[in-house]
């Protein structure tokens, strides 16, 4: 294992040795036991098998020293079978064995979580710690950011947009970079993660052991009284495009696995996120409500005299403000029809001073009647 120098430290020993006088040990290639006929510690890796009497064990070469504290480190100091699963996807370590994992880990191994880079690395006792920071910000040496300790700073750093306007929906891909959470423990990356994304951690961990329980479309319209009550009348193809605009990468970094109900699902795309939803959030309920006023509305036809550019100029303003792409227009751009100044001239042009497309009022003279 180049560029570690693995040792095992008096705590890990006596570890150790007293799980071993209990019950054997298996865990991730590592075997051992203990035979008291001989007073021996029989270790088993992939690469050797050593008997070692109790003055010997801190004599293991490092390849045995890793898988020692590999044991050490992931039944020991990591608490919960959640974190130990979550810490071991950081790592890769399904797909890599001990030795290559530390090989890595002596310069990081890099995973993302939404738009969080989290570096896994190792101290000499198999340690691990972990550096959080903004993917924008994964190539940025740490003196060019922002240093955090406190795991729970997190709240306050997700809590504006770059521009600092208020980010209602944690997991919207509008997290301002900046910033480096270092020399982590896996307690406090898990705190500083779950501060960034409440509960995404654990429902992906529900989703890997098969026991995501996910509340779909009905489910949430079953539970809703008082002024949400409304979506219970949102028509079923109204939920299919609510789904479509608010359920994508482009505005949440979660994988919808909701549906309109178990056995009828959407057509929308959910996104390609690694953490999974598990039912509407409160901003498509929110949305939910106000869609489901406007739906009760009938259609109308509307006569407006247009050109054929100002039509697509239309379009691509209906384009550029779901896409959120209004403040990347240059002024100079006037080729975009969402462009500030073509906008400009085409309601000099076509709107009326009562606020009229093509001075055709929205409401008819029936309407007082209603």
């Amino acid at each position: 294992m180049p560029g570690i120098g693995l040792s095992l430290s008096e705590t890990q020993l006596a570890a150790f040795k007293q799980t071993l006088t209990e019950e054997q040990i298996d865990h991730d290639g590592l075997v051992a036991e203990y035979d008291a006929d001989d007073q021996r510690y029989h270790v088993s890796t992939p690469a050797q098998q050593t008997r070692l009497a109790a003055d010997e064990l801190d004599t293991v070469d490092d390849e045995q020293a890793a898988y020692i504290t590999n044991w050490y480190f992931y039944t020991q100091q990591v608490e919960t079978d959640l974190k130990r699963a979550f810490c071991r996807w950081l790592e890769q370590a399904a797909e890599r064995p001990v030795p290559d994992r530390y090989a890595a880990l002596a310069s990081g191994i890099k995973r993302e979580w939404g738009q969080l880079s989290i570096t896994t690395t190792v101290s000499t006792d198999g340690t691990r710690r972990y550096e959080v920071r903004h993917t924008e910000d994964r190539d940025l040496e740490a003196a060019q950011l922002t240093t955090y300790t406190d795991p729970f700073a997190a709240r306050e750093i997700g809590t504006l947009d770059a521009a600092g306007r208020y980010r209602p929906l944690r997991t919207a891909p509008s997290l301002k970079s900046g910033w480096i959470f270092s020399d982590l423990s896996a307690d406090e990356m898990y705190d500083t993660l779950e501060t960034f994304y409440p509960a995404t951690v654990v429902n992906w961990y529900r989703e890997q052991r098969g026991d995501l329980d996910i509340d779909h479309w009905r489910d949430e319209q079953d539970r809703q009284s008082g002024i949400y009550n409304l979506i219970t009348v949102l028509p079923d193809e109204a939920v299919e495009w609510a789904a479509a605009a608010c359920c994508e990468d482009s505005q949440c970094l979660k994988r919808r696995e909701w549906q309109l109900s178990e056995d009828e699902p959407l057509a929308a795309e959910g996104g390609d996120g690694v953490f999974p939803c598990r039912g509407p959030c409160s901003m498509v309920v929110a949305a939910g409500r106000e869609w489901a006023k406007l739906e009760r509305e009938t259609t109308r036809t509307y006569e407006f005299e247009l050109t054929p550019s100002e039509k697509q100029q239309l379009e691509a303003i209906i384009d550029a403000v779901a896409d959120g792409e209004l403040e990347t227009i240059r002024e100079a751009d006037l080729d975009n029809g969402a462009n500030r100044y073509r906008v400009r001239y085409l309601r000099e042009k076509r709107v009326d001073n009562h606020g009229n497309l093509s001075g055709t009022p929205t409401h008819l003279p029936e309407d007082d009647h209603n």
